[in-house]
């Protein structure tokens, strides 16, 4: 294994001769890269004017991304935003994407003329471990020491001249917060692209594995410039007393978490449920304005109800990435991660895992955007997978229909507990179970991921800002309408089609006699023995779209039914349905995918219709088989 180290004397370059007006600039294409927690982003937003989420947890750059370096006015210089990684070694995600792009094998991204490399000045032991690594790679370097203010306001001190000397290249003091410092950017972009190209590269060193050797040279370097650390924040200390305490800490941590779900789940639900009304009414005034025809059913049934089931989700996504942000940004959620990690581990995920997977509760749309901070792919993708069996609002509907049908309310220990909320209760139980039972299974087989090291560089805690949170609601909300809006508009309009064709004559098909309505009576054979008719089938086809549609679709069933059309939809379950077949009916639903918003974020998150297409087959038969067992054992009980 190679050492870590720095090429041996070292000798510095006196200063260039002033760059001459209109000399030729070969530099296109600049490379930022530092560990998490540097200041890399906020430096990249100072240098592109592109909004880029300020993080304090790591991981959250898990794509890069590039903007023009409009502070030195060239238009045609590229500033790419690599991963915050500690090291170039290719245990993670995020430090394949930064060799890969360093070295110029990234598909589709220009080779790097140089790197700008930022550190924080307030941690240098363990910062300058991925210095010489990114040397290595043998492309010009600017050493770039930010948080400069935080140093000397808490009695830091450091040699930057010592220190350029000791590693062979420019370095300088900045602060992206505020600003200062900057202009040794441009200056060292212009003299340094300004040299001739001779055609030779610097000698490249190979790629250096091995974290001891470079913690031992880091040391080194730090001892012989006489860095002096500044001390640690005096409050910073004490919170993390009690934050990261053996036992008071998981319990803050599982009160701040509860908090969390309460919160998502009380208010981003009504929130949801107001959206919907205010965008159902806007669709049926605006579906006044159009002529009584297959345009109105197209536009209001089609493509309205398409874009409204996208725009519903929004209250609960923008609430849990305020809440999201709120940690992160206060450098909590890092603490969170490291108390999660030790519980996580033993089931097999990361301990980042555990907020997305919280999330879900809500929705799994967001949970799933929310595993980008999870770096190791195998790790991110068996989160993605396991968290649709989380019991989310979309459930509540079928959950509650059920249940106030066909469950009494019984009462227990003086009224204390009731029947119909143990089942709910039970419900939301089989599905956290069938999540860690998953996770297990994928994590000790197909998806198991190599051990790798839990490295966290604790951020000092600060008050998040107000503009870093709208932005980072702004940033998140039209990404998820960017990404999930067309594929959900796409598969709405097709179900919709197929509830109104063939035609007759110049009318559509109701849906008995529909597409669908066929497609309903083909699979009963299959559904029968899960205690589910014909009408349950359209409903679970309907419910692929959304979960809760089945509610709508059973009710217009049901009103059409002769039999029936006079009783309440409860009245008419009770009518058409078993004990067993109802119970079946919503355990089905506590295991089933049924959500196209999931399967189009999940195909965005995994650029791959593999894994969803993996995850709803899987999800199906887990959820057919607790149905059909469910039905078959209530069946020979009563």
């Amino acid at each position: 294994m190679s050492s870590c180290h720095a090429p041996a004397e070292v000798l510095v370059e006196e200063p260039p001769a002033p760059v001459v007006p209109g000399a030729k600039v070969r530099f296109r294409t600049v490379a930022l890269i530092g560990p998490p927690n540097c200041g890399k982003s906020t430096l990249f937003n100072r240098l592109t004017g592109m909004r880029q989420k300020v993080a304090n947890y790591p991981g959250v750059t898990v794509e890069h991304h590039s903007g023009k370096m409009k502070s030195i006015g060239r238009s045609d210089l590229t500033l790419i935003d690599l991963p915050g990684i500690y090291s170039l070694a290719t245990y993670s995600e995020d430090a394949r994407v930064a060799v890969e792009v360093l070295t110029g094998k990234m598909p589709g991204v220009p080779v790097p003329d140089c790197v700008l490399l930022v550190l924080d000045a307030t941690h240098m032991n363990r910062q300058l471990m991925l210095a010489a690594p990114v040397f290595s790679i043998g492309l010009p370097t600017l050493v770039l020491l930010n948080m400069s203010d935080q140093l000397e306001a808490r009695g830091g001190k450091i040699d930057t001249l010592a220190l350029a000397k000791e590693l062979g290249h420019p370095v300088a003091l900045i602060s992206a917060a505020q600003g200062k410092g900057l202009d040794v950017i441009p200056d060292f972009l212009l003299r340094a692209g300004s040299k001739p190209d001779d055609g030779t590269r610097p000698l490249q060193l190979p790629i250096l594995q091995s974290a001891a050797s470079c913690r031992s040279w880091a040391t080194q370097v730090t001892g012989r410039t006489k860095y002096q650390a500044p001390a640690a924040a005096l409050w910073t200390r004490r919170l993390d007393s009690v934050l990261l305490h053996r036992f008071a800490g998981p319990l803050i941590f599982l009160a701040v978490v509860f908090a969390v779900f309460q919160v998502v789940f009380t208010i981003g639900q009504p929130l949801s449920d107001g959206m919907g009304t205010i965008l159902t009414n806007l669709g049926a005034h605006a579906a006044l304005a159009l002529p009584d025809n297959w345009i109105r059913a197209l536009v209001r049934d089609g493509l309205w109800n398409g874009v409204q089931s996208v725009l519903v989700f929004l209250p609960q996504i923008l609430l849990l990435f305020l809440f999201i942000g709120i940690l992160e940004d206060s450098g909590y959620l890092a603490r969170a991660a490291l108390i999660a990690d030790r519980v996580m581990r033993a089931i097999g995920l990361n301990g980042k895992a555990f907020i997305p997977l919280l999330s879900a509760y809500a929705c799994a749309v967001p949970a799933i955007m929310a595993t980008r901070t999870i770096e190791n792919k195998r790790e991110r993708l068996a989160t993605i997978m396991v968290a649709p069996f989380m019991t989310c609002s979309a459930r509540l509907p079928i959950y509650t229909l059920i249940i106030a049908a066909f469950i009494p309310n019984t009462r227990f220990l003086g009224g204390i507990i009731g029947l119909r909320a143990t089942v709910m209760l039970s419900l939301y139980a089989l599905g956290f179970l069938a999540a860690l039972i998953t996770a297990k299974l994928l994590n000790s087989s197909v998806m198991k991921a190599s051990a790798a090291p839990f490295i966290l560089e604790l951020p000092q805690y600060r008050w998040p800002t107000v503009q870093s949170l709208t932005l980072r609601l702004y940033d998140r909300g039209k990404l998820f309408l960017k990404k999930a809006g067309t594929i959900i508009l796409a598969c709405t309009f097709v179900v919709w089609v197929l509830s109104v064709l063939p035609l007759h004559g110049a009318q559509f098909s109701d849906i008995t006699h529909s597409i669908i309505g066929h497609i309903g009576h083909w699979i009963e054979p299959v559904i029968r023995p899960l205690g589910f008719n014909w009408k349950i089938g359209i409903g679970l086809l309907s419910s692929i779209v959304a979960r809760e549609v089945i509610v709508g679709t059973l009710g217009t069933l049901y009103g059409m039914d002769p039999a029936t059309h006079a009783a309440s939809l409860q009245g008419a379950l009770r009518h058409d349905m078993t004990i067993g077949g109802a119970i079946a009916l919503v355990v089905f639903f506590a295991f089933a995918m049924q959500c196209t918003s999931t399967l189009a974020i999940v195909r965005r998150e995994t650029n791959s219709w593999k894994y969803p297409a993996i995850q709803f087959t899987y999800m199906t038969i887990v959820a057919y088989v607790a149905a059909l067992v469910t039905n078959q054992v209530i069946v020979h009980l009563f």
